[in-house]
């Protein structure tokens, strides 16, 4: 049985204070005597009795700890310290965020990162018109509905499926005011959350909207292109083969892939559909964001109206 205190001994010399007496208790624990336990540790007995002492106080942290967990599985592990930070802030709680940051670190809450896969590409060359990037990466605005961005990205189902997402933001606030999903990337397909984003440009709208989106064929088309001269909206297109000029839609597709896609087994069409619903209702309504100064996009769009009325 002393060969099992010597071979943990190997390793205290390297250890603090803290660690070495946690380490004695244990051995004691297991029935080894503590005078023996203490010489092979390494430390002085008064040295133990002080830090088991210590280890038997309670946790100065344990109510912070309980109040970080909580929002960390409620959010299903998609918040980092800085949204954990803002919600705490948001409930009333007065904690820095490096003590957020800290305590996370000491409970492994972390957000796993996936390598993304390649995405989905539209362009088949000028199939159509290709309108002027009136756009140029100015992706902020403090008018709501004045600057939109779309695009298409695609998912991977069971039995070699796909499924397709095509929705709208408003970079006013980041939400997603309408969005179409199917298993075929058709016209139709994109033309049903335009319609619908259409319907509140105009009932909400108090300026002249645009709406940008890579050149794809789909924004191309006669039909879109018509679509939205017909309404009076402003068409912009990014340059041949330039994601960043379209990277508020590409970073809402890392968000949205990285917090319910990525790492996740793959599931039927229906499914998946179901989960990319419930998640859209969640970004908009509960996600919050850190510019949005710790509000989701819909609780960001409601308070400013308000202050505004």
């Amino acid at each position: 049985m002393f060969k099992k205190v010597k071979r943990f001994s190997r390793e205290s010399e390297c250890l603090p204070r803290k660690a070495q007496a946690a380490l004695a208790f244990e051995l004691k624990e297991e029935g080894f005597k503590l005078k023996d336990v203490l010489v092979v540790v390494g430390i002085p007995g008064a040295t133990y009795h002080y830090q088991v002492k210590q280890l038997k106080k309670d946790d100065p942290d344990k109510e912070w700890k309980e109040k970080i967990t909580k929002p960390f599985q409620k959010h299903e592990g998609k918040y980092g310290y800085r949204r954990i930070y803002l919600e705490l802030r948001g409930q009333g709680y007065v904690i820095n965020h490096k003590k957020v940051q800290r305590i996370m670190s000491v409970l492994s809450l972390k957000c796993e990162k996936f390598t993304r896969k390649s995405r989905y590409k539209s362009y088949k060359g000028t199939v159509g018109k290709v309108a002027k990037n009136s756009l140029n990466r100015r992706f902020n605005t403090s008018i709501r509905l004045q600057k939109l961005v779309t695009d298409v990205t695609e998912f991977k189902c069971t039995d070699d499926q796909k499924l397709y997402l095509s929705p709208i933001m408003d970079l006013y606030n980041g939400e997603i005011i309408s969005f179409g999903i199917s298993n075929r990337p058709t016209l139709d397909f994109v033309l049903e959350p335009l319609n619908k984003a259409l319907e509140i440009i105009k009932d909400e709208a108090k300026y002249r909207s645009t709406v940008h989106s890579d050149q794809g064929w789909h924004y191309q088309h006669n039909t879109w292109v018509k679509t939205l001269k017909r309404n009076k909206i402003f068409q912009s297109m990014s340059r041949k083969a330039t994601c960043a000029d379209n990277a508020a839609m590409e970073n809402f597709f890392g968000i949205l892939k990285q917090e319910m896609y990525y790492g996740e087994d793959l599931v039927p069409y229906e499914e998946l559909k179901r989960k990319i619903e419930v998640y859209m209702d969640y970004y908009n309504n509960e996600r919050i964001k850190v510019k949005l100064a710790g509000l989701s996009p819909i609780q960001y769009r409601t308070q400013t109206s308000q202050l505004a009325a």
